[in-house]
């Protein structure tokens, strides 16, 4: 018999009934088991998935109707169907009592062996299409989760591609794209939302020393510390961005004061200016770089983007013409 041919049990305590029911069922395509008694077929069905149970009511000891109520009580045997194989209980009552106790159908004795084979074929089909139903819902449920998996993986691929399209590979800070984004927006909430904003452009001085000493991935590691130390001197609603080389730029926001901002500026110039402990191709060292920072501030009054970082840009170079390590304001 095929291993995923469908299982009947047939429980009866009468070896003779068991034998006629054996060969009665021989050709239903079905792997048969037996029980001569209410404990023994419990037992099969705790081993055993069925498609069918035919139980014979008048049994010694426990009787079908207690057999089917256990059954019943059981969550997973719950849902088998039991046909009731009977030459007592005829009466209307009784086969009530019978369908309480989870019966879906009686078989009278003596069996007429085409009733038997008849009901049987159909439960047998029933039980086949609930089979085919229930593995094709779970390899739907199974393709439904690779779906879903596969979205999820497109879904972190895009916004990977998102973030490396906006934001400088090496220091993870927005690149020149995302910050003329967040420009734009700045300028935009500007008006509408009280107190400007300025932007501030930053040169390193110093930096090609390093690089050219030290080596490329000790500049790389430097920039690095710059871009960090940089994120810890700002708001969490300013940017801090890499435009490229050792070129930062700032947009500092909800900025009232120019004394207030100028005091800020000039400490994030004393922040960078601290020494970076580095390794670099001759070993461990201390780069002691600074920066040269340019302010301007929105006006609003028809300035343009370009006039904007125009003007912090003139602000930088006269920092650097001015000696460098210094904030000079627009």
């Amino acid at each position: 018999m095929n291993k995923s041919s469908p299982k009947i049990l047939v429980v009866d305590d009468t070896p003779a009934n068991l034998v006629a029911m054996r060969h009665l069922l021989a050709d239903s395509g079905a792997e048969l088991y037996e029980a001569d008694g209410g404990n023994a077929a419990l037992a099969l069905c705790l081993d055993h998935e069925f498609a069918l149970i035919l139980l014979d009511v008048n049994m010694p000891e426990m009787d079908g109707f207690e057999v089917a109520f256990l059954i019943g009580e059981d969550e997973k045997l719950r849902e088998t169907p039991i046909i009731f194989v009977t030459a007592a209980y005829a009466d209307d009552i009784n086969r009530v009592r019978g369908y309480h106790f989870g019966a879906v159908d009686y078989i009278a004795k003596p069996i007429n062996d085409m009733i038997l084979q008849s009901k049987v074929r159909v439960f047998l089909e029933l039980y086949r299409a609930r089979a085919a139903l229930k593995s094709t819902l779970a390899e739907l449920e199974e393709r439904n989760d690779q779906l879903n998996s596969e979205i999820t993986e497109r879904r972190r691929i895009e916004a990977q591609i998102r973030h490396q399209a906006t934001h400088d590979m090496l220091t993870g800070l927005p690149n020149r794209t995302l910050f003329h984004d967040r420009l734009l927006t700045a300028m935009q909430r500007v008006p509408r939302h009280g107190p400007g904003f300025a932007l501030a452009m930053l040169d390193i001085d110093g930096f090609k020393g390093v690089n050219d000493n030290h080596g490329h991935p000790a500049g790389d590691a430097l920039l690095q510390a710059i871009a960090e130390r940089l994120g810890d001197q700002v708001r969490s609603n300013d940017t801090v961005a890499r435009l490229g080389g050792d070129e930062f730029a700032l947009v500092l926001e909800d900025v009232s004061e120019i004394e207030l901002l100028m005091r800020r500026c000039e400490e994030i110039g004393a922040a960078l200016a601290a020494p970076y402990p580095l390794e670099g191709r001759h070993g461990a060292f201390e780069a002691k770089v600074s920066a040269s920072i340019g302010v301007a501030l929105w006006s609003g009054d028809g300035q343009s983007d370009e006039d904007l970082m125009q003007a912090a840009d003139r602000a930088l170079y006269q920092a650097k013409d001015g000696g460098k390590n210094r904030c000079v304001m627009a």
